[in-house]
């Protein structure tokens, strides 16, 4: 089994910054994407930003140019840097990752329990 356990949310006012980690633990030959997703009360989940083993990013455009994904393969491990943040970043924060436990194996997918952010105005 894989583990994904996030850290570093917290209340901030706008315009701060907070900096999530996600570290994956458990049986792991390989991570292939990993990736931040949040969700807003009464809001679907919405991707923030993906990144590959070989550190290609993609983010959504309501954070494009703020928000910054990060990865260390050696300690499995994703960054999310959330700088100049707005009221309407709040929302729980889930890491997620596709994961080979085995040389031969496929990918699974997984989730981190998430992470709450509020910024205040």
């Amino acid at each position: 089994q894989v583990q994904l356990v996030e850290s570093g949310g917290g209340l901030v006012q706008a315009g701060g910054s907070l900096s999530l980690s996600c570290a994956a633990s458990g049986t792991i030959y390989s991570i292939h994407s990993m990736a931040w997703y949040r969700q807003a009360p009464g809001k679907q989940r919405e991707l923030v930003a993906d990144i590959t083993s070989g550190g290609i990013t993609n983010y959504a455009d309501s954070v494009k140019g703020r928000f910054t994904i990060s990865r260390d393969n050696a300690k499995k491990m994703v960054f999310l840097q959330m700088p100049s943040l707005k009221p309407e970043d709040t929302a729980v924060y889930r890491c997620n990752a596709y994961v080979r436990g085995r040389s031969s194996g496929g990918y699974s997918n997984y989730w981190g329990q998430g992470t709450q952010v509020t910024v205040s105005s």
